[in-house]
């Protein structure tokens, strides 16, 4: 933004040289002046605006949606789907288990947090639908479920 100072300047040049547009351009800013009779109007250069801050994190929820096969429950992310906490642990859920809404049906990493995500819905699991490790995308299924 130009400093008052520097725009009174400008004015009284143009004044004392009888102009009626002044166009000044630097790296980071321009400034247009113009008079009409004795008015001065200015014209502001854009602004350079700064990168937008991220909105804070909220917990994941997985989304659930009706499908002919049952409820499809799907990725609430972008990220890498596991089906287990660690390597050395037994999958959250496999076909065959009964699920309720709190029930965690898998873990989402996004820069390097984990996120675990749950059923939202009361079930049995019939179709798992990623393989441990493939990345997902948001609104992706992941699991399908019967509803109790």
């Amino acid at each position: 933004m130009i400093d008052i100072r520097k725009l009174k300047e400008l004015v009284k040049l143009m004044v004392a040289n009888d102009l009626s547009e002044m166009d000044l351009r630097d790296t980071d800013e321009q400034v247009t002046i113009r008079r009409q009779g004795d008015t001065v109007v200015t014209v502001p250069a854009p602004v350079a605006i700064a990168a937008p801050v991220a909105a804070p994190v909220a917990t994941p929820v997985a989304s659930t949606a009706l499908v002919d096969e049952g409820v499809e429950i799907a990725s609430p992310m972008v990220g890498t789907f596991y089906v287990s906490q660690d390597p050395e642990s037994p999958p959250f859920v496999s076909v065959g288990d009964s699920i309720g809404e709190d029930s965690t049906v898998c873990v989402i990493e996004a820069m390097k947090i984990f996120n675990e995500i749950n059923a939202q819905c009361k079930g049995t699991v019939t179709k798992v639908l990623v393989s441990n490790g493939d990345p997902v995308e948001f609104g992706q299924a992941l699991f399908l479920v019967k509803p109790h």
